[in-house]
């Protein structure tokens, strides 16, 4: 009996891998595995419109295609141990299946707080429908809500809540919210904005103790302020899900790393040649930004990973000349976000944190507007608020040199 394709996580970079695969050509067996029980949903909208309304599967389900009817979800049960020399899974419940090629698309976990005796109730985060829906039902007016955390999800999770009636307060560690990604000009555009709107914010602290028995009451600060709070939601990073490979000869570091066409690395730097990593979880090379290789949790990126491993897969698999470009063709994404805080849409391409200058190219601080980030004269992102236009307009520059060439930049 062939081996099927096995995909080890049943988000969007899963989805998009099965429908990649098949789009490409392979007919073959092909299993989806998923830690939770709901098919693929999307995952960005639930720390903004969706937790701002009714929240349930069919608000964020992905449509599946006929074209994977006869895919199987395993769902409901995660992955435990792999065996990579062996070429197999083994899930919770006790299930091994065997492969033929791994696709593992197991992104990522949110960070959370571990103090000694926390209240067992009141404190939540935000990463799955289970979580959103948790927290969706304690969002009444009148709420205390304190969010430790202000970067993209704590800023959205804060306007969302504060849009319902509660009583928002920020707690951050860096001196203005989304300092890092967006720069110290468009980050404080941002918290101004979200101020008018009456959220709070107290920057430069770090919260040292949970307060209340049965469910939280308040937060106590490094600075010794003490915070009433009836929600609080922890929004202080993420961790990637690669537990499951440990034992195995796999660089698994920070992510799982893979080199330019997405083969998971073993620990002296060579490729597993039936391995692969995509999405949150994969640790890569973008070398038209950077030298060194970093995980990127921007959206697009779990949809181009998957559609270049289900086309080098295909290819290799079905001998399909149309798809044997990819086999080599080093993956180079201009990795892009968006963000809805209130009013202000917030849309970018390219990697910010990258520059070591930021330019306003258009408009006005307060109102529309588009910065360009720059390495030395290289455009390495454009951000902006509305001007959408605009700012897909600057797309075509970003990770180009001065002279329109592309290169790595030191």
């Amino acid at each position: 009996m062939i081996r099927p394709i096995v995909i080890v996580g049943a988000s969007m970079g899963g989805l998009r891998a099965a429908e990649s695969l098949r789009k490409g050509g392979y007919t073959g067996g092909l299993v989806v595995i998923g830690d939770e029980s709901h098919a693929p949903y999307n995952r960005p909208p639930l720390s903004k419109e969706v937790l701002a309304e009714h929240v349930d599967h069919a608000a964020v389900a992905f449509t599946i295609p006929p074209i994977l009817e006869d895919v199987e979800w395993a769902l409901g049960s995660p992955v435990a141990s792999a065996d990579l020399q062996v070429q197999s899974v083994t899930t919770a419940d006790g299930r091994v299946l065997d492969y033929s090629a791994l696709i593992i698309a197991t992104g990522l976990r949110p960070r959370r707080l571990e103090f000694e005796g926390m209240p067992p109730r009141g404190s939540h985060a935000i990463r799955t429908l289970d979580d959103a829906m948790a927290l969706r039902s304690e969002l009444k007016p009148g709420a205390r809500v304190v969010v430790y955390g202000a970067g993209f999800i704590g800023c959205e999770a804060a306007a969302t809540a504060r849009k319902l009636g509660a009583e928002v307060t920020v707690v951050g560690k860096g001196s203005v919210p989304l300092l890092r990604p967006l720069g110290e000009q468009l980050a404080r555009d941002i918290q101004s904005r979200q101020e008018a709107h009456g959220v709070k914010f107290v920057m430069n602290s770090n919260l040292v103790r949970i307060a209340g028995t049965e469910t939280v009451t308040g937060v106590v600060l490094d600075s010794g302020l003490t915070l009433a709070c009836d929600v609080l939601i922890e929004a202080i990073g993420s961790e990637p899900n690669v537990e499951f490979l440990q034992g195995n000869d796999i660089d698994i570091e920070s992510g799982i790393h893979v080199d330019g066409t997405l083969h998971a690395l073993r620990v002296n730097g060579q490729p597993w040649e039936n391995v692969f990593a995509i999405g949150d979880v994969a640790r890569f090379p973008i070398p038209q930004f950077c030298e060194t290789t970093r995980r990127v949790e921007h959206w697009n990126i779990p949809t181009e990973m998957a559609r270049k491993v289900g086309q080098i897969l295909s290819a290799t698999m079905t001998e399909n000349p149309a798809l044997a470009d990819h086999l080599a063709k080093p993956f180079a994404p201009i990795p892009s976000f968006w963000s809805d805080q209130f009013e202000v849409s917030l849309l970018s391409y390219g990697l910010l944190d990258q520059a070591d200058d930021i330019r306003l190219l258009e408009g006005a601080v307060g109102g529309n507007c588009v910065y360009g980030y720059f390495k030395g004269e290289s455009m390495v992102g454009v951000c902006g608020i509305g001007m959408r236009s605009k700012i897909m307009g600057y797309r075509n520059s970003v990770g180009l040199t001065p002279e329109g060439g592309s290169s790595a930049l030191s």
